[in-house]
């Protein structure tokens, strides 16, 4: 089991390099990701854009230009669709930003002909190392879905329990997250929290453990469990995976656990696709950036190894 980033480093250092696809490359803090991600033997990168630009930065930071495959394509549209296609063909095994609007690299990945779209939910899903903390924590959605429905809900935590199972945590414990913990009908997110809890013991959520509702003190701190009488609930003080009941307290908390918390280590991808997504935002530090393409390559290598 992974407790922290350096483990999945370590893990993944030991596979075969993952080929990482870039969608105009041409972004110094993207590049700067890739060449610690490459120098620290997790991917080999494929980096489309303008390439002049490219090179310019690359030897500007001190990249070895001659180790990384460049394909020239200066129109930010076009370079899109061709770095997603490379995933779609198998000649990639992620997809990743660089610089060009959030909505225009969304469209690449959900392109009918070329692109990773599935059918399913795109969701968001986010890693936190957070000192104090004795595991990873896997945060979703706090990006991406607005108000998840039922269903929504489900696909997060389908998602997170593979992401998680990817790092070694063989049956995560799910905590549906919501103000109390007993179910309040005249508060829809416990009542959804617990129709959750019930999916998973109908046996329609897999490999996983989901206990709601579930406030978050409880969901994390024993303490906070056996204060409130809740020691005895499978998830309490245990949980894994937070599931947030919209994209206002998702967002809240991820913010305020990676602004307020000192030595905070994160990363996120957007799953829901054929391959790992990596969508990371332009303030992110490079660190998010690297440890992002590590989660991204970590659950790339479980999907090949389980034939998924």
């Amino acid at each position: 089991m992974s407790r922290t980033f350096k483990d999945l480093f370590a893990e993944i250092s030991k596979c075969e390099k993952k080929i990482l696809s870039v969608a105009c490359a041409q972004d110094e803090p993207v590049l700067e990701a890739v060449k610690e991600a490459h120098e620290l033997g997790i991917v080999d990168a494929v980096l489309v854009g303008d390439e002049a630009e490219i090179k310019a930065i690359g030897e500007k930071i001190g990249m070895a230009m001659n180790e990384y495959q460049i394909i020239n394509v200066p129109d930010k549209i076009e370079a899109s669709l061709t770095a997603v296609k490379l995933v779609h063909d198998g000649k990639a095994d992620m997809y990743m930003k660089g610089i060009l609007p959030t909505k225009d690299f969304l469209k690449s990945v959900l392109n009918k002909e070329n692109g990773l779209r599935t059918g399913r939910p795109l969701s968001h899903v986010a890693v936190f190392e957070i000192p104090g903390i004795d595991r990873l924590l896997f945060l979703s959605d706090v990006a991406f879905i607005p108000y998840p429905t039922l269903e929504d809900k489900k696909a997060m935590i389908a998602y997170c329990t593979e992401v998680a199972q990817a790092c070694g945590v063989s049956e995560p414990k799910v905590a549906p997250l919501a103000a109390v913990e007993i179910v309040n009908p005249k508060m829809p997110a416990t009542v959804e929290a617990e129709q959750l809890h019930q999916a998973c013991v109908d046996g329609e959520l897999k490999g996983c453990v989901v206990d709601g509702p579930m406030s978050l003190d409880i969901a994390l701190y024993p303490s906070a469990a056996e204060e409130k009488g809740a020691q005895d609930r499978p998830c309490a003080g245990k949980a894994d995976i937070l599931i947030f009941p919209d994209i206002h307290s998702g967002n809240i908390a991820y913010k305020a656990i990676g602004h307020m918390v000192p030595n905070v280590k994160a990363g996120a991808m957007l799953l829901g696709t054929s391959s790992p997504v990596i969508l990371t935002s332009r303030s992110d530090s490079k660190d998010v950036k690297v440890n992002s393409i590590c989660l991204a390559a970590v659950l790339s290598e479980h999907v090949k190894k389980h034939n998924k």
